[in-house]
């Protein structure tokens, strides 16, 4: 019987490199890249459809076993094509091949070195648009054609509604409805410049005429590479019809973006809201409330009203779902900002997220405000559970991520939870509370230069957002003590608009502090009102901060009647809430300002045992850094330095450089060896910007 005769792979991979195989594979390789970046890149421009380039790819795949096979079978002499089995050994000219083929390879990776380089000294030349991803789309702002302008709400709900249809779906990326309310219509807009800036591949435009019970909804997609209009369609049906429209547009608008659409996303885009047109108008002008930056003058009275709205919505219909998450979400901004920190308020959140389980245990919408209770709660195991069952149906939700980025940074996960804000960021690319709370990541950090790059790239598209522009000033106080370019703003500001005088009197109260102006603290606090200021849970009143200025002017009558009234509103506010570590905390400071030693250090020490850094990152230091001060008050200072060298070791926001060369609450301690060398520590380096 006949061997067959065993190959040598020695033989068979050195009969692949004379014969040029490795070497027409780098060169198919890099010659394809080049032809891929041209079709993405060129075709787009001159409409040609989509499916063409994913033409050229599916080519160019098959293509290369062909190349392969071609170049281990046939040789190019110089008569011509042969077969390799035809051309003898000595008269074949693959070397002289293999040459011109390395100066090909060569002269190849030189080009493409040649457009990477210039991709990255060039970023402005449609970056997002060429990374934008293909199954992309924002919703922008309907246009009201509605006589009565109250309509307007029922036009950014049809909106609001098919964008929340859309980022139903996994296989589409849907931006947030924050960034894209910056494009209102009415205003002038030029697409190609919106998709580069929130980084999409298509726009959605439209409008809305409501006329007695009929509506008439026109909508349009658009390429934003090309302004190319790819659809286009006008429903005008019974108002009553209106969920159903937007429906039809969503789903219209996933099959036109060639998205792969489950049977239980093709169900959530199906089902309405609630059957109450009435309960939705009251829905979406608490949704316009909710969503408002805070910060705002009105912030209080916009949660409340919207309170108001969403317990008319769900009288109207009991079994509205995402009214009650929206109660809830506002209940417990209420609870955790301090606003109204009780425990009945904890308890309307809790009740209102009970109902929205009840109506929807599967509902995402629902798992998301359990999430956002549990936080509250500072149940942040629990949150984490709620935000993986939410995830699962609603993943272009950026509140997913920016809510865990907050559970991170509250357990000490600083970079995790940097890298989740960006998350949140790319599906919400201009939102301003995301993007500040990068920023205060960084400060915390006491990466002052991030920091501020961050509020830059907001300022960038907000260039004359008051709030930020402060705040970016202000990072020259904790980073470098150097209060010239915020107290040039403030100066500005009340030059130019005398009536920002109460907005931005706690930023002028610190810098008055800082300065140790009294006679500007005492301009602040004139028009400072009944708000309060402090770092995150830690907030003082008015009459708290009359008692410092009184100390910082050595005017002790007047520091102990003001110290006297701030005590008498915070022992309400204790006595409400006896284990909120916070609120013991501002007490002990008081009891400090007015000499009561034993009872402010009792307080000082049962916050810290009640809000430890282990329970909170961020107000666990302000624990800390306020028994501190309650120490260095009280004359105790070998116990206030010991904590502050404690507490610099911890990330904090407002324990910085500036506040411990320059803030009068710590001028106890001033000419102390041990607190100057705790300064010294946090100085910027020399070389620093």
């Amino acid at each position: 019987m006949a061997q067959s005769r065993r190959v040598n792979p020695k033989e068979f991979f050195g009969e692949l490199k004379r014969r040029n195989v490795y070497k027409v594979a780098i060169a198919y390789g890099v010659v394809a890249w080049l032809l891929m970046q041209i079709a993405s890149q060129i075709f787009p421009f001159f409409e040609i459809p989509n499916w063409a380039v994913r033409l050229v790819v599916l080519l160019l795949i098959i293509g290369f076993p062909v190349a392969m096979i071609l170049a281990w079978a046939f040789e190019l002499t110089p008569e011509g094509i042969k077969r390799a089995e035809d051309v003898d050994l000595s008269e074949s000219v693959r070397r002289k091949t293999g040459r011109k083929l390395d100066f090909f390879i060569i002269a190849v990776l030189l080009l493409v070195i040649a457009i990477l380089l210039f991709q990255r000294l060039h970023p402005n030349v449609s970056p997002a648009v060429s990374s934008s991803p293909e199954k992309s789309i924002a919703v922008l702002p309907f246009e009201n054609l509605s006589r009565d302008p109250d309509n307007a709400f029922f036009t950014d709900g049809v909106q609001d509604e098919i964008l929340a249809d859309l980022a139903k779906v996994a296989d589409l990326k849907v931006i947030s409805r924050t960034s894209v309310m910056l494009y209102k219509s009415g205003n002038p807009r030029n697409l190609r410049e919106i998709g580069q800036q929130l980084g999409v591949a298509h726009v959605l435009e439209g409008s809305v005429q409501r006329t007695a019970n009929r509506v008439r909804v026109m909508a349009q997609l658009i390429d934003a590479r090309t302004d190319a209009h790819l659809w286009a369609q006008t429903y005008d049906r019974d108002l009553a019809d209106v969920f159903a429209i937007q429906s039809e547009i969503a789903k219209t608008i996933a099959d036109q973006l060639q998205a792969r659409l489950s049977p239980a996303e093709k169900a959530a885009i199906e089902q309405r809201p609630t059957a109450d047109l009435v309960a939705f108008d009251l829905y979406v002008r608490a949704t316009a409330l909710i969503d408002a930056e805070p910060g705002s003058p009105t912030g209080t009275e916009d949660l409340l009203q919207a309170v108001s709205f969403l317990g008319q919505a769900i009288v109207r219909d009991p079994a509205f779902l995402l009214a009650y998450c929206r109660l809830a979400g506002a209940h417990d901004r209420l609870y955790l900002l301090g606003i109204d920190h009780t425990p009945s308020r904890l308890t309307l959140a809790d009740t209102a997220v009970k109902n929205a389980l009840r109506l929807g245990p599967d509902s995402g919408d629902a798992h998301l405000a359990s999430a956002q209770h549990l936080y509250s709660n500072l149940d942040y195991d629990g949150a984490r559970a709620e935000i993986g069952v939410a995830h699962r149906t609603l993943p272009n939700n950026p509140r997913i991520f920016e809510l865990s980025g907050y559970i991170d940074r509250r357990q000490g996960r600083w970079e995790e939870s940097t890298r989740n804000f960006e998350r949140a960021l790319d599906l919400d690319p201009r939102n301003v509370p995301t993007l500040r709370s990068i920023a205060d990541t960084y400060s915390s950090l006491r990466d002052y230069a991030k920091a501020g790059a961050v509020f830059d790239r907001v300022l960038a598209f907000k260039p004359d957002d008051p709030d930020i522009l402060l705040t970016r000033a202000f990072l020259n106080v904790d980073w470098k003590a150097d209060t010239r370019p915020l107290h040039a703003l403030v100066e500005t500001m009340l030059k130019d608009n005398p009536g920002s005088a109460e907005r931005i009197a706690p930023t002028w109260l610190y810098l008055a502090f800082c300065e140790h102006d009294s006679v500007a603290a005492a301009r602040a606090l004139a028009v400072f009102g009944n708000k309060t200021s402090g770092p995150d849970a830690v907030q003082f009143g008015r009459a708290f901060f009359e008692g410092l200025l009184g100390r910082m002017k050595g005017d002790a009558a007047t520091a102990h009647a003001a110290f006297t009234q701030a005590r008498a509103a915070q022992e309400q506010i204790v006595q409400a809430q006896p284990d909120y570590g916070p609120a013991l905390c501002a007490l002990g400071l008081i009891d400090a300002g007015l000499g009561r030693k034993e009872d402010a250090l009792h307080e000082g020490r049962r916050a810290i045992e009640l809000l430890p850094v282990t329970k909170d990152s961020i107000n666990g230091a302000h624990m800390i850094e306020f028994f501190a001060i309650i120490a260095a008050w009280v004359g105790e200072k070998d116990l206030a330095c010991e904590q502050l060298a404690i507490a610099t070791r911890l990330p904090s926001s407002s324990l910085s450089y500036g506040q411990l060369k320059l803030f009068p609450s710590l001028d106890p301690l001033r000419g102390d060896p041990r607190f100057e060398k705790i300064v010294a520590s946090l100085a910027p380096k020399k070389g620093s910007p």
